[in-house]
Parts: structure tokens; C-alpha cells; sequence
């Protein structure tokens, strides 16, 4: 191990192992109280003269930082569109948000006191060049983030993402766990739902790009969504296309989404 890993393990609490252009980050956190596992693809050309574009993606709920490998051959997008890829782990049902929970994780700090100073000081990042996507809970989580932080992220994406929490299946589990049970009178479950916060980023100019399948129960939440970036003039690129709720969708869906962020770091 190098004599950087050794000053980040001193900083950050956090190890490194690497194979094959793909490293695990084992990072210590005071806001999860526990340690992450963060997988990192760099582009096969890494250069360390060079700053890449991040796009850091999240997987959904009972999953973990390994399921996207599963889905997705990340090495591959990471030496195609010369972004560098993170997958942290979002612990199956922390839906990456900080909680009123005492009890519970504040994901939201890990994510952007943590993990993110963690890469900016590992890798060659470009800062201006950050993304954030994923799946279901994951996209939820990105959404969350990216309208929370629209001035580090340059754009974001959610493939058949809870963009409503009410229309989540795990509005009376695990999301109550984190903001309390469930009710038409609870309006945390409004006040942390995406498609109740864009007014944070209208007039920004910013874009971001969002799908679901027409056979998802989640459907109709993300043409709620659709309708609110409409009636606040946001741009987004929107697709709904024939599929579930399903791993089978995502390996086709996310493609888009990394085409969409190329396009965007490219131009920017």
C-alpha cells in the first residue's frame, strides 16, 4: 500500500484494496456507525494527470455495493465513457437520507461528508463533473440528494425510482421506521418525497434524466413527477418503456443514463 492509502486510512479510516482496475474501500463512518464497503471502477486508461467525471450509483432496497456488478458490467462503462464509478453501500434500507430517527443512520452526512471528500482525495475527480443515479431506493436516494445538493451535482438520474414514498411498498417498514409510522397525517413522508422538493432547483437550469417500465407499481409515481418538472418548466429527459420493477429492466435502463451524463460532460 502506497504512502497516500496510509495517509486516507489515517483521515478517513478507510482501506483500500484493488484488483483489476476496481477497488474496495472498507470506510469507517461516525454518521452509519459502521463501515462501508465502496466499490470504485476507474477507467482502464487512468491517468493521474487527468480529472474524471464521477457518476456514483445506488442500489436499491435489500441490495448492496456488489449488486450493480451483477447487473451491469461497470468496468466496461467505466473504460467507455471515462467516468469513474461508485458503488457505496446504502446498508439494504437506509433509502440514503438522514433520518429524524435518533436511532437510525444519517446516510445523507455519510454520503456527502464521508464518501464524497473520501474520492475527491483518492481519485482524480472533476468536481464539476458529478453525478448521481440508481435504482428504486437507489433512485430515490440519487434524486434526494441531487435536489438537496444541486450545487455538487451537475445532473442526476433514478430508474424506476420511489419518487413519491407514498407509493412505496415499504411505506409502513422500513420508511416508517425512518420517519415514523405511517399516516395521511405524517407528512414527512411528503416533505422527503422527490417529486415535492424540484422547487428546490427550478430556475437552476439544471436537467436530469428519469425512466420507468409501464408495468411498474411505480409508474404512476413517476409520471407524478413528470408532470411536476412540466408545470415548473425543468428540463429532464423522460422515459417509460415496457417493463417491471426488475434487475432485467435496470441492466437495459442504466445505459441511458450514462449516455445522458457523457453527453452532459462533454458540453459542460
Amino acid at each position: 500500500m502506497n504512502k497516500l492509502k496510509y495517509i486516507l486510512i489515517a483521515v478517513f479510516g478507510l482501506a483500500v484494496f484493488s484488483a483489476k482496475g476496481q477497488d474496495l474501500l472498507l470506510l469507517k463512518s461516525s454518521a452509519l456507525k459502521t463501515t462501508d464497503s465502496v466499490l470504485v471502477y476507474k477507467p482502464a486508461s487512468y491517468d493521474v494527470k487527468v480529472n474524471y467525471p464521477v457518476v456514483y450509483l445506488l442500489h436499491g432496497h435489500s441490495a448492496n455495493y456488489k449488486t450493480w456488478t451483477r447487473l451491469s458490467n461497470l468496468q466496461s462503462m467505466a473504460d467507455t465513457y471515462k467516468f469513474i464509478v461508485v458503488c457505496p453501500d446504502g446498508l439494504k434500507r437506509s433509502w440514503y437520507m438522514n433520518s429524524p430517527n435518533p436511532d437510525s443512520t444519517q446516510h445523507e452526512d455519510f454520503f456527502m461528508k464521508e464518501l464524497m471528500p473520501a474520492i475527491n482525495t483518492s481519485y482524480r475527480t472533476d468536481q464539476t463533473k458529478v453525478f448521481v443515479t440508481g435504482a428504486s431506493m437507489g433512485g430515490f436516494g440519487a434524486m434526494y440528494l441531487f435536489l438537496n445538493h444541486p450545487d455538487v451535482f451537475l445532473s442526476a438520474g433514478s430508474t424506476s425510482g420511489v419518487l413519491n414514498l407514498r407509493h412505496s411498498g415499504f411505506k409502513k417498514t422500513t420508511i416508517a421506521y425512518l420517519l415514523g409510522a405511517y399516516s395521511e397525517e405524517n407528512k414527512a413522508f411528503d416533505a422527503y418525497s422527490p417529486v415535492n422538493r424540484l422547487e428546490r432547483i427550478k430556475g437552476l437550469k439544471k436537467t436530469l434524466i428519469f425512466d420507468c417500465g409501464t408495468e411498474d407499481y411505480l409508474y404512476k409515481a413517476n409520471n407524478q413527477f413528470r408532470q411536476k418538472l412540466d408545470e415548473l418548466k425543468i428540463k429532464a429527459t423522460y422515459i417509460a418503456q415496457p417493463g417491471a420493477h426488475t434487475g432485467t429492466y435496470w441492466t437495459k435502463s442504466i445505459k441511458a443514463h450514462f449516455d445522458f451524463f457523457y453527453e452532459l460532460a462533454n458540453k459542460a
